[in-house]
């Protein structure tokens, strides 16, 4: 399985909604790697021995220590939170063990990009993204979060005066302009 990305149409429509262009303007996932956001695939129906152990791997080589199971209790509070476009000082890891949703990440031109998650998907954003999350219109998402230290979910949001300014998003941006070749939509 890949993941499916895209550039996102804006519309007043459920947010929950695919929100494509048509034609589709897709983005690989060579296009969202250039913006720092990396993807992988676990295959889940081999079972949670199996896939514990890829995660297992996958921590141990990226540094992450601690995990937890989330499957938005309080979804319609909760989802409110998500899709205010914000940024954290940590990278954003999730492995989809079930159901399905949405991850929307801001381009180099700031313009919104479409993820589709499902189960078996591994998603890492960068720290410093611009990003937000809801799900689809199934609802429901069961995803493992990996953390480096401690679990914690701290977001800053994108409409607070010194966000812009603060350390991991200013490091972020230096990052994409140092590299050269930048994805733009």
């Amino acid at each position: 399985m890949v993941a499916s990305a895209w550039e996102f149409a804006e519309s007043a429509h459920d947010q929950r909604e695919l929100h494509q262009y048509s034609p589709n303007k897709a983005v690989t996932l060579a296009q969202l790697a250039e913006i720092g956001v990396l993807y992988s695939f676990i295959d889940v129906s081999q079972g949670e021995q199996y896939y514990n152990k890829e995660i297992d791997i996958f921590s141990a080589n990226r540094g992450y220590k601690n995990r937890d199971i989330d499957t938005f209790p309080n979804y319609e509070e909760k989802i409110k939170i998500f899709f205010e476009e914000h940024l954290h000082e940590d990278e954003e890891i999730r492995f989809i063990l079930d159901g399905s949703g949405f991850f929307d990440v801001r381009s180099k031109n700031d313009k919104w990009i479409r993820i589709a998650v499902q189960k078996g998907d591994l998603l890492v954003l960068p720290a410093g993204i611009y990003h937000r999350f809801t799900l689809d219109t199934k609802n429901y998402i069961k995803a493992m979060r990996l953390f480096k230290e401690e679990p914690k979910w701290t977001p800053i949001n994108r409409d607070l005066p010194a966000t812009d300014k603060n350390t991991f998003r200013v490091g972020y941006v230096h990052a994409l302009q140092s590299v050269g070749k930048i994805y733009t939509c």
